[in-house]
């Protein structure tokens, strides 16, 4: 009895413990969830004024370092009231500051945008210096630039411009939604996120004209209206025709406009458009449709003359050039150029004339970004791989010899913003017991000063652990690395449901050394309803060097779940796992990834849901699709084999497929064909359609999603 009593008390303080620990809602896990913003530590929003750091809030802006380092104790720069004070009676509103910037390190100038206008406002006078009104109406698209202090923007289809007095002026007067002017192309590939290019000195733009008058129209509906409408989107699919592009240059001093001289844009692409640093020539990297070789091109920016070819590279998979070319601010003579000519991301350092000086970083490691440059010691800040596989970290390199300083703790996944001298940088990093933390670094001395840490979000609240580690691919070469997501209570001698949640595909990946390895919110709320999560990053995804990730090519699915049976044979040899209750669940290529598995080994998974899937990819579009399957034409083993439609009648499982109504990236016709093959079949998918919703769930209906998911699985898996 005596034993009894004194258990009794051991466990009284850990059972208190436990009911005062709150079980976390999906509205608490999830971004868009209405208690995520109250639990998660806001990010601490800095910006340089030159070399001092300022820190953002949405009533104010205050000093936080000064340009040695220090901290300012100057405090509050100017607030909100500040600026609507300086504004006087005017009509406009100015909601926040969070996004001021101060663009001139001499000047104590902030730039911010107003709800109707952007605003340059002097914080030691207290007065607006200048104002300029934001374009209202269809706008798709916005460049602004300081240096001639000139918005370019689009509507509805042209291109206008905003001029520093105030005044507009239309450029383009033929848009359409046939002919687009102005807006990303190429279906946002290639790094491609804008159409719109100033020069240095903000007096010429250019600009994509992208003609799509000859691409298929795919059907979607707009049902917000009495009687619904429709609302069709270009989509250019594998095999089928595609759009052409053209570059135009408008100068602001003859308002005259040329276009750059490239030929015949027929299955052509152009890409990493860049400025001369004097504002004299523009750069292409340009494709064929094949995407198995590339040219850098230089133009004339006044005639539109093609000037030169520069660099030539090829692959007898593909190349896949994503970053634009970058000058060295000390020297516009000389450029760098990344490539994965040797088999990883690296920077190659050439003349203006395209002969190639040196390579800059090499190894077995992946240069991830080019941050920026530190003129005064004549180096680049890079973001790689270099430390690890599952890191991310910043080196400078000196590009007088390759030399790389390490400028961080040499774990975990790191974030930099670069001051503009490149002599100071903000780093946001996480490791996987570290939540978030930010660093000053002085790039100089490699040294570091914490600015801020932010402790674990979840503290209160019954929270799953999470575990990592590696193993082999089906080559038994490659090292593959998992995580694995436990409930908080477990207990290695009970057997649980496991859930394989799966990407898979080229461009992303799952499980790197940030927070609890990258764990995602609603893994947590599965392992705290007593589900084991497993994710496995497969060949084929980023970060890894090309052969890792181009050993998929013209056989999308094959190699890419291989390895994730590899993955499930060492959940199966767990002793806790229920190798009789394992599902799958994943979105776009991850929807693929779990249907294939679903279909392929349908003795091995008993539940899953797909999201967005890719179902065969002679529906998916033309730039992606053929870069890693050549064309239908082509390649018609590795789409037959890769296809979805003929292993229909292969489900046992319960399989849920779950879409937007109005997704302009994996189209309808993927799900619906398959819903045709499994009637034709005999088998039973479920299938849910979020109307007016496009490829990602987005507000309240991701909340209702996971939802969905997770009674999905709760009814047929747990």
């Amino acid at each position: 009895m005596k034993k009894i009593i004194l258990t009794l008390i051991l466990l009284c303080p850990l059972m208190a413990q436990a009911q005062t620990l709150k079980q976390p809602t999906l509205d608490d896990l999830l971004w868009d969830g209405q208690g995520y913003a109250d639990l998660v530590p806001k990010k601490l929003n800095t910006a340089f004024w030159g070399n001092s750091l300022m820190k953002r809030t949405a009533e104010d802006i205050s000093f936080l370092r000064d340009a040695k380092g220090r901290t300012d104790r100057r405090g509050t720069a100017f607030t909100r009231s500040d600026v609507q004070a300086a504004l006087g009676t005017d009509t406009l509103s100015l909601k926040s500051l969070e996004k001021a910037g101060f663009p001139d390190p001499d000047q104590p100038l902030a730039l911010i945008n107003a709800d109707k206008a952007r605003l340059l406002y002097n914080w030691q006078t207290r007065q607006l210096v200048w104002q300029q009104p934001l374009p209202q109406g269809n706008v798709q698209a916005n460049q602004f630039c300081y240096a001639s202090r000139t918005h370019a923007f689009v509507r509805d289809w042209n291109i206008y411009l905003t001029l520093p007095d105030g005044t507009e002026h239309q450029l383009t007067f033929d848009g359409s939604r046939q002919l687009v002017y102005g807006q990303s192309v190429h279906r946002n590939e290639w790094g491609i996120d804008r159409g719109l290019f100033w020069s240095p000195d903000g007096q010429k733009l250019a600009f994509y004209r992208m003609d799509q008058s000859m691409v298929a129209d795919f059907p979607l509906v707009d049902i917000d209206h009495r009687i619904a409408q429709a609302a069709p989107v270009k989509y250019p699919m594998a095999g089928e025709a595609s759009h052409k592009v053209t570059v135009g240059v408008y100068d602001q001093q003859t308002r005259r406009t040329v276009y750059l001289q490239a030929g015949d844009p027929t299955d052509r692409y152009f890409t990493n458009l860049t400025w001369s640093p004097d504002g004299s020539l523009i750069y292409l990297i340009e494709l064929p449709r094949s995407q198995d070789s590339y040219q850098l091109v230089s133009y004339d920016a006044r005639t539109g003359e093609r000037l030169k070819v520069l660099y030539t590279e090829s692959n007898p998979k593909y190349v896949h050039p994503t970053h634009a070319l970058s000058f060295l601010p000390w020297d516009p003579s000389r450029f760098i150029l990344q490539s994965e000519r040797d088999g990883f991301n690296h920077l190659y350092l050439f003349n203006a004339d395209g002969q190639e000086v040196r390579q800059l970083t090499e190894g077995r490691f992946v240069v991830t970004d080019l941050v920026g440059f530190c003129p005064a010691r004549k180096s680049v800040i890079v973001v790689s791989t270099e430390s690890g596989d599952m890191r991310h970290n910043i080196y400078e390199v000196r590009v007088s010899d390759g030399r790389r300083t390490l400028l961080d703790n040499g774990v975990g996944y790191h974030t930099p913003t670069l001051s503009p001298s490149g002599e100071w940088l903000v780093d946001n990093w996480s490791s996987p017991k570290v939540f978030r933390q930010y660093d000053l670094v002085q790039t100089a001395k490699a040294s570091a000063s914490k600015l801020r840490t932010d402790g674990n979000p979840w503290a209160g609240y019954v929270m799953p652990t999470v575990n990592h580690g590696r193993l082999k691919a089906a080559d038994d070469t490659t090292t593959l690395y998992w995580r694995t997501v436990l409930p908080p209570d477990f207990d290695a001698v009970k057997k649980y449901p496991a859930v394989v949640y799966v990407y898979g595909g080229p461009g992303l990946r799952n499980v790197d050394e940030s927070w609890n390895y990258a764990a995602r919110p609603w893994e947590y709320y599965m392992a705290n309803r007593g589900y084991i999560v497993f994710v496995l990053d497969n060949r084929g995804s980023k970060d890894r060097g090309f052969a890792f990730e181009s050993c998929t090519f013209r056989h999308l699915g094959q190699e890419e779940m291989a390895d994730q049976m590899k993955g499930v044979a060492y959940l199966r040899s767990l002793s806790y796992i229920d190798s009789e209750r394992i599902g799958v669940h994943g979105w776009s290529f991850g929807g693929f990834m779990t249907t294939s598995l679903m279909l392929n080994y349908p003795d091995t998974f008993k539940v899953g849901v797909a999201g967005g899937p890719v179902i065969d990819w002679k529906y998916y579009e033309v730039m992606y699709g053929e870069r890693y399957m050549d064309t239908p034409q082509q390649n018609p083993e590795g789409y037959a084999s890769s296809s979805l439609l003929n292993k229909a009648g292969n489900l046992k499982g319960r399989l849920q497929i779950i879409v937007g109504y109005n997704d302009d990236t994996c189209i309808l016709q993927h799900s619906l064909a398959f819903l045709r093959a499994c009637q034709d079949a005999g088998t039973q998918p479920d299938y849910f359609v979020y109307p007016g919703q496009e490829h990602n769930m987005r507000g309240k209906d991701q909340i209702h999603l996971h939802e969905r998911i997770t009674r999905y699985f709760d009814d047929y898996l747990k």
